[in-house]
């Protein structure tokens, strides 16, 4: 097995595809005709995050509470290299987003989590094989 894809029901899509885009590399492709708006986002020629927007019942702007929240506990996202590892952290800084790397006696992998979204979790993992001369 291997991941498909996930989806992220959220009150402000825009925000998470940004950040999937600019951030984590991904691209914006094809989505069907949904009767939501939301974005479908790739990985080559694989869709595997899917945004939704959450509708509003009366049209009217959702309040953010606890219950409307977007919800996952973390996806994650493999690095292949050393140097988009780098790249990614560039990009983390130029937007000044935080973000938290586990320990290095974390095993075989570095881990480096950082939320897009309130209560949405991203995990970017790398083994630690092609960090040589890396943090």
């Amino acid at each position: 097995m291997q991941l498909d894809h996930i989806t992220i029901v959220a009150n402000d899509c825009r925000r998470l595809r940004d950040f999937f885009v600019e951030v984590a590399g991904m691209q914006d492709g094809p989505r069907p005709p949904f009767a939501v708006a939301g974005h479908w986002l790739y990985l080559g020629h694989k869709a595997v995050l899917h945004l939704i927007e959450r509708p509003s019942p009366s049209g009217a702007p959702v309040v953010q509470s606890r219950e409307s929240a977007a919800r996952i506990d973390h996806l994650a996202l493999r690095v292949d290299s050393a140097a988009q590892w780098e790249q990614l952290l560039l990009r983390l800084a130029e937007r000044a987003i935080a973000f938290q790397v586990a320990p290095p006696n974390a095993g075989e992998e570095r881990q480096l989590f950082v939320m897009p979204a309130p209560g949405v979790r991203v995990e970017f993992v790398i083994a630690r094989q092609h960090l040589a001369g890396y943090g």
